[in-house]
């Protein structure tokens, strides 16, 4: 993954440095576990943390020559241990240490994705309730239906990011998988106890079956919790850029000082930020495709997975990571227009509150067909008005519709004129969104 967007915490996960340090750990815990186990004296497992030195430019020169990355490492390894060596990777082969060690990254990038998550459940709920009671439009295919409050808009954020934990939660607990059973996966060559005992020191599981690597239906779920939750970035990146389009001008991503919008017009102000969260969930999700298709191996093993998880490892998790800190400042510094949402509330003239004169109306005992009838009627007059020309018409309408006046007083009329009958149960909602 490109500097640009990437942060040091996640990189390091993803180093060479931070590879090879796990697989020597992996080699020499096992080590331990088999010097316990009396297979190997335990001198030998002591030697081998003591003079366990590797050199990452070396490693690549022997590389060259074997074409095996983890021999390449095991021969450098050796080196600079010794005799002693000849007991590491007894009875294991290169995928107890590849697929170990992805379980081990990947539950390292958890951590990060998950303490990123938590702080924006905060923030999100710290701006929630600044909001709770700021009056907006609610809208259906981009077309003012009634109102809510801003609040509310991003109660919906929090209660699916909210679930967007609960899955990164499992899908860690899918992932945390450990694997040190053999060449194909009998333990044929090494006792299980190895196994268990590798797995406890790095906090993973032992996998219930494995063929020569743990099985890619587990990757694939993970890639693909990712995916959503890229999706949910994007969700809420395009509500705010649609909400600082200029006709909308609701909310606006904050402008530093100095900073510049466009080369050629220098009045722009661009929602840039939400933008980039945009793109880079397109990418995230383009992880989803390759991660399935990784599930169907040969027999018990063959590499065409590999290729495909050096890449989209890294990458997906430190994107994540990224675009989740970065929509954590753009909810931090947010720019919300009060005033602006109030007037875009009126631009219609009051048919926001048609449901409330149709519900009236058979209330009073109209069949509900009439009664649509009745009011979209008087509805769509007001739509054929310029907006200048809308204020308070719809109410005016209705006041001079003799059908709907042999039903319903002019006074009942205007009452149902209410912006706080429809915020009546925000407390409701809050306390089941936030559990206050």
């Amino acid at each position: 993954m490109i500097e640009r967007y990437s942060r040091p915490e996640m990189q390091k996960i993803w180093s060479e440095k931070t590879k090879f340090d796990i697989w020597f750990e992996i080699e020499a815990h096992a080590c331990d576990a088999m010097a316990n186990l009396g297979i190997i004296p335990k001198k030998t497992a002591k030697i081998i943390w003591e003079k366990g030195k590797f050199d990452i430019e070396k490693i690549k020169e022997i590389e060259k020559v074997t074409k095996h990355d983890v021999i390449a490492f095991l021969t450098n390894l050796s080196e600079n241990i010794g005799d002693e060596s000849r007991y590491l990777h007894q009875g294991m082969t290169s995928s107890d240490i590849l697929d170990t060690t992805l379980s081990i990254q990947l539950k390292r990038a958890n951590v990060i994705l998950l303490i990123g998550i938590n702080k924006l459940l905060k923030v999100l709920k710290k701006k929630a309730y600044e909001h709770k009671k700021t009056l907006t439009i609610g809208r259906s295919h981009g077309i003012h239906a009634e109102p809510i409050t801003f609040g509310f808009k991003l109660a919906t954020f929090y209660s699916e990011f909210k679930r967007n934990k609960e899955r990164l939660i499992i899908a860690d607990k899918e992932i945390s998988k450990c694997a040190i059973s053999g060449a194909v996966g009998t333990f044929a060559h090494i006792d299980p106890k190895i196994e268990q005992y590798v797995s406890k020191k790095f906090d993973l599981s032992p996998e219930e079956i494995s063929s020569q690597v743990i099985p890619r239906d587990r990757h694939a779920m993970y890639f693909a919790t990712l995916a959503v939750i890229s999706s949910s970035i994007e969700r809420f990146a395009t509500e705010i850029r649609h909400l600082q389009r200029t006709e909308v001008s609701e909310v606006e991503e904050f402008f530093s000082s100095g900073q510049k919008g466009s080369s050629a017009m220098p009045h722009k102000r661009n929602p840039v930020l939400t933008e980039n969260l945009t793109g880079l969930s397109r990418i995230i999700r383009s992880s989803i495709l390759p991660a399935l298709e990784n599930v169907s191996l040969w027999h018990e093993r063959d590499i065409s997975h590999s290729s495909v998880e050096r890449m989209i490892a890294p990458d997906v998790t430190i994107t994540l990571d990224f675009a989740i800190n970065r929509l954590i400042s753009v909810v931090e510094n947010l720019i919300i227009y009060p005033k602006i949402m109030m007037e875009n509330l009126n631009k219609l003239g009051g048919l926001i509150f048609s449901q409330q004169i149709l519900l009236l109306l058979t209330e009073k005992g109209l069949n509900r067909e009439k009664a649509y009838k009745l009011v979209q009627n008087n509805a769509m007059k007001v739509w054929q008005k310029p907006i200048e020309r809308r204020k308070n018409l719809f109410e005016k309408l209705l006041c001079n519709d003799k059908e709907i006046l042999k039903i319903v007083t002019k006074e009942e009329i205007r009452k149902q004129f209410d912006y706080e009958y429809h915020i009546k149960n925000i407390d409701f909602i809050f306390k089941r969104v936030f559990k206050d």
